[in-house]
């Protein structure tokens, strides 16, 4: 008899990735890492980013003093930083001093403002990748709803 995990391909695992892991993938720090934690990661492949929206934010001191919105270019971001995590986890060995560099953003949509006390979860999956080129979409929810979507490439340099 045949044990069932014996005869199915093995799939990646999906792992969950805290703070402290996310500074090691990624260079970011404050005021400008808006990854607070990995959820279901697949290096290589996806991951669903957390982004605890709070009212101390720096941006909220100008956008807008009266009616805080996050800035949609915080939100496209958020989804590259994401991205730039699932990357850099897929290279592990080679990572060290590398750098993951916006080239485009295409069919940016923002649907809803998101505001302090807000949780944006910020779901990206490889479309494909090319040599040191990765292009991923991205869609943001706080809750059940959609509140921003994009395609975007980005490219693994050297940080030197």
């Amino acid at each position: 008899m045949n044990d069932i995990s014996e005869t199915r391909s093995e799939a990646p695992s999906a792992i969950d990735v805290d703070i402290h892991r996310i500074m090691e993938l990624i260079p970011h720090r404050y005021p400008f890492l808006l990854v607070d934690r990995l959820q279901n990661m697949v290096p290589g492949e996806r991951a669903v980013g957390i982004k605890n929206v709070t009212m101390n934010e720096p941006y909220f001191v100008g956008h807008f003093p009266t009616r805080p919105v996050m800035p949609g270019v915080m939100i496209v971001e958020c989804m590259a930083q994401t991205a730039g995590c699932v990357v850099v986890a897929s290279l592990e060995e080679t990572a060290s001093n590398k750098l993951v560099y916006f080239m485009t953003v295409e069919n940016a949509r923002f649907r809803r403002p998101v505001t302090p006390g807000d949780q944006l979860r910020v779901h990206v999956e490889k479309l494909r990748s090319r040599g040191n080129v990765w292009k991923f979409t991205g869609k943001a929810y706080v809750e059940e709803a959609l509140v921003a979507e994009a395609t975007f490439s980005a490219m693994i340099a050297d940080e030197t």
